[in-house]
């Protein structure tokens, strides 16, 4: 496991990569995957915080910068108001999801319909949707784009929500029905995995014909409080595979770090992740069970992001510090980026928020 040396001068790039693959490094990064609510920001905004960029006053690392590459359907869904009340509205979104959301909030809303019912659906989709050799996937201005990335020091990203196998498929079919799909047509299920995990090769490929990337991100939410929402086994038969195979791309292609996103207890498949060479996990949701520090100690080769409970920063100074003495073990060495376990909800003030900052800043000697 890599140690923090101050004889070091690393860069933002190297230090997220270095960080990642457990190597030496001068200290951790500095550095958030998750902002704040909407409600958040609007409260932040009335106590102090100035403009609409709250991540200005901290000076904190470039981190992970994402492309502007579409890694979904295009064209996406029309959005629609189906309905709309005083308090509630019916909306498809542009993943083709109809929901129903009350106006005002950032709550999840009720979901009532989803786009692929059939395999005939799935197949108006793949035709429709998912041409992986879409030009209008990149951004019109891409090689603009392409060249600031390059003039930077930016560690580059491509992956993001919503994009992953269970989690893309649970935006196709919804959570219930996906589940059932995995016992009733396993076969279509299988076959949706391997289109997406082609796809999102052949637009990787694309994308490293200008310019190398270091980060393939996949995201999932494929867990709860109580644990994931499906089997290590049926992990094992139908995500392991497609995992292996982006993680060997990775490799062929000198992309360093391939993460898996999930929110809630993915404790028991920590294990399967690492078989199958995902070398960075986050976001290890405290409420949810999940314990850094323990798994830093069970898995020291794969790193860590996240893991610090967003519940103390709502309550006061001293359980902000409690926190940060909690994690404080896995500040000294490589392998873990310190960072809350989810987005910063509205009951965490803008004060509170800055103390911890600083707080952090101190303990990895972050440079003024």
């Amino acid at each position: 496991m890599g140690v923090i040396k101050d004889s070091l001068k690393l860069g933002n790039r190297e230090r997220m990569i270095r960080t990642c693959l457990n190597q030496d490094i001068d200290r951790l990064p500095f550095w958030f995957m998750f902002g704040p609510w909407t409600e958040t920001l609007e409260r932040w905004q009335k106590e102090g915080l100035k403009g609409g960029d709250w991540t200005a006053p901290f000076g904190l690392d470039t981190g992970f910068v994402g492309l502007p590459v579409n890694l979904g359907y295009h064209p996406y869904f029309p959005v629609k108001i189906l309905h709309e009340d005083e308090e509630r509205r019916t909306v498809q979104n542009e993943y083709g999801i109809t929901f129903i959301e009350k106006k005002g909030h950032s709550t999840i809303p009720m979901y009532i319909d989803y786009p692929v019912k059939s395999r005939s659906d799935w197949e108006t989709l793949k035709r429709e949707r998912l041409d992986p050799h879409e030009p209008k996937r990149f951004a019109d201005n891409w090689k603009e784009v392409i060249t600031s990335i390059k003039e930077s020091d930016a560690a580059v990203q491509i992956g993001r929500y919503p994009f992953g196998l269970f989690g893309t498929l649970r935006d196709f079919m919804g959570v219930e029905e996906l589940l059932i799909a995995f016992y009733d047509e396993p076969e279509l299920i299988h076959e949706i995995m391997g289109y997406l995990t082609d796809f999102w090769i052949t637009i990787y490929k694309k994308v490293l014909e200008d310019i190398q990337i270091v980060h393939i991100h996949i995201w999932e939410d494929m867990s709860g409080k109580q644990g994931p929402l499906i089997s290590p086994a049926m992990f094992r038969e139908f995500m392991m595979p497609h995992y292996k195979r982006i993680v060997v791309f990775a490799k062929q292609n000198q992309i360093p770090v391939v993460s898996v996103d999930t929110d809630g207890n993915m404790d028991v498949l920590m294990p399967l992740l690492a078989e199958s060479g995902i070398n960075m996990v986050l976001p290890f949701e405290v409420q949810a069970g999940c314990d850094v520090v323990v798994i830093r100690e069970q898995f020291p080769n794969v790193s860590l992001h996240g893991g610090i409970d967003k519940r103390m920063l709502a309550l006061d100074f001293a359980a902000i510090d409690k926190e940060l003495e909690r994690i404080s073990c896995l500040l000294d060495k490589s392998g873990y980026i310190p960072s809350l376990d989810h987005l910063p909800h509205p009951e965490i003030s803008y004060s509170n928020f800055c103390y911890f900052i600083e707080k952090l800043k101190v303990r990895l000697g972050v440079k003024v």
